[in-house]
């Protein structure tokens, strides 16, 4: 089976395309070798993905018939994440909520000119 179809058919990516766009730009990697969209997955690899910052790992169990419901995905692959993946993702989500809250949009004029205010601050001390 494809990679980038098994991908799509473990829930990994929502869209086949997807899939083979990451592929592209070496965001999966088969046995640490970066790889094509066409090239197959057999039983026992051990794929890695970079998707959102963290860096997936998963190891290949059985290929699916077709996509499966999120229930099936174990049958089919084991994921491997080590947990500090996703304590680091949740580390760089509250640096940036200390900067910013959510929902705020873009920076306004006030806020602009209070962050030039401060470099300027800064520079003469």
């Amino acid at each position: 089976m494809r990679i980038d179809k098994y991908l799509w058919c473990v829930r990994v990516f929502k869209t086949r395309s997807l899939a083979t766009k990451a592929c592209k730009t070496n965001s999966v990697k088969v046995n640490d070798e970066p790889i094509k969209a066409s090239r197959e997955v057999y039983p026992l690899d051990k794929i890695e993905v970079r998707k959102n910052q963290i860096n997936y790992i998963f190891e290949v169990i059985n290929h699916p018939p077709s996509r499966v419901g999120a229930k099936l995905v174990g049958l089919y692959m084991v994921d491997l994440t080590p947990k500090e993946a996703f304590e680091q993702q949740d580390m760089i989500k509250n640096a940036q909520d200390y900067y910013r809250k959510k929902g705020e949009g873009r920076p306004t004029k006030k806020d602009r000119r209070e962050l030039d205010d401060w470099f300027i601050n800064t520079e003469e001390e």
